[in-house]
């Protein structure tokens, strides 16, 4: 365990978000290893895995409830000093992670067909994710356990062996992407099915690294079979701060899923460029979410420990850094937004739609390294709902104008990106004034 409620704030913060940029960089790698072989097959094959790709923000949505109630409290207790609470909130949330297991791996086979079938622009686009997405849910499945266990150590101030593990998963997943995607040293291609595959091994084999890590090493918080028996008060705590951080990556995944709607029409090409452009995203906003990331136990501690001009502080030193970091890089891709649709595809069209994305949607990263930041602190007040709010305001306001706009003669496709880029100003404006009328109300302590 790590006390976060003393010493220097921009010092815990920065040694945080460091290893964790490490670890969702290599988790973002994932996808991009995926995408470079699949991107050998053609636009339909990129198409059909980026709109398959989409399905992981619903388990994403799980996964963010499990995680972030499991921080929150982890984190107020180690803040108290109550390690036999921590401990049990741990089990508590191992028992819930168990059940949003099965939950997905019955149900992602059960929706898949559907959701295919809706959301690809064409019949090939349709069955090339829906191979993906059948060698892809067992992986997705299990998720919940590598979620739990990282959640429950960066809870306590403890987040390297995470990063570890999500490194030694990511050179696992280079080697079988070639070789089940390509068949390389194998002569059998898998394609599609083999990036599903090589991701569901690698995280099988994540598990497994971090299992040993919690047997052998772990003592703050420890597996204890007598304490996985569902707890209602627990559960409901759990999900009451989980379940509106879990609906904010939901309403992410929808509001995807209507920018993939809007191109069908436009074809596969631009499927392609729109998935590209949205993968190289999750990589320019791997700083800002570390920062974000990191200020949520660092708070949710200080919370716990009573400290509110030090939850403030969090506040403003992650907001700081992670603006300074996104300005720089709205710079970088303003300067040439193509380069990065370059190792990928080599396809004018794709390329086109890519660059244009990213030349748009680039004048909001300030504003979404701000929104990270205000979930997390919410995340660590105990109270995700504002954060729900707000992300829902920004899918109306998204939504209805988009619908409209695709049904009017002369749609293009910036017109879109533009719609994308002027709502998440203004969520980004009601996230932090929603903010500080939350410190307002819970940081008076008595």
């Amino acid at each position: 365990m790590k006390d976060l409620t003393e010493g220097p704030i921009p010092g815990h913060v920065v040694a945080m978000a460091i290893p964790i940029a490490i670890g969702m960089l290599i988790q973002t790698l994932y996808f991009f290893v995926d995408l470079y072989f699949v991107s050998r097959m053609g636009d339909t094959a990129i198409a059909g895995v980026s709109a398959g790709g989409n399905l992981m923000f619903v388990v994403f949505a799980l996964t963010q409830m499990l995680g972030v109630g499991t921080v929150a409290m982890v984190s107020h207790a180690v803040g108290r000093k109550d390690r036999k609470e921590a401990n049990h909130v741990f089990n508590q949330s191992v028992g819930l992670a168990i059940a949003c297991t099965l939950v997905t791996f019955f149900g992602g086979y059960l929706v898949a067909p559907f959701y295919m079938g809706f959301l690809g622009a064409d019949g090939p686009t349709q069955a090339q994710g829906l191979t993906f997405l059948h060698w892809l849910i067992p992986g997705l499945a299990a998720q919940y356990a590598i979620v739990v266990m990282s959640s429950g150590l960066r809870g306590t101030g403890i987040v390297k062996p995470a990063m570890v593990t999500q490194a030694l998963t990511l050179v696992l997943n280079a080697i079988l992407a070639p070789v089940l995607i390509a068949g390389w040293g194998t002569g059998h291609a898998m394609g599609v099915a083999g990036a599903g595959l090589a991701t569901t091994l690698s995280t099988f084999a994540g598990i497994g690294i971090l299992w040993v890590y919690f047997i052998k090493l772990e003592h703050y918080v420890a597996f204890d079979v007598r304490q996985l028996a569902p707890r209602l008060e627990t559960w409901t705590r759990l999900l009451n701060i989980g379940l509106p951080a879990g609906g904010e990556f939901a309403l992410l995944g929808m509001f995807m899923l209507i920018m993939y709607w809007a191109t069908r029409d436009f074809g596969a090409a631009a499927q392609a460029g729109v998935g590209i452009a949205t993968r190289v995203m999750q990589m320019i906003f791997l700083p800002a979410m570390a920062l974000a990331f990191a200020a949520s136990p660092v708070a949710g501690q200080n919370f716990g420990a009573h400290k509110a001009a030090r939850v403030r502080q969090t506040f403003r030193t992650a907001a700081m850094l992670g603006a300074i970091v996104m300005a720089i890089l709205t710079v970088v891709v303003q300067l040439n937004p193509g380069i990065f649709a370059r190792p990928f595809t080599q396809d004018p069209a794709v390329t086109a739609v890519t660059s244009e994305y990213l030349h748009y949607i680039s004048w909001n990263f300030v504003a979404v390294g701000v929104i990270f930041t205000c979930s997390s602190l919410f995340q660590a007040l105990g109270n995700t709902w504002p954060s729900l709010g707000s992300s829902a305001f920004r899918l109306l306001i998204f939504s209805v104008p988009a619908v409209w706009l695709v049904h009017q003669p002369g749609f293009e496709l910036r017109y879109i990106f533009l719609l994308s880029v002027s709502t998440t100003l203004i969520q980004a404006v009601v996230s932090y004034f929603w903010l500080q009328l939350e410190f307002t109300k819970r940081l008076a302590f008595k």
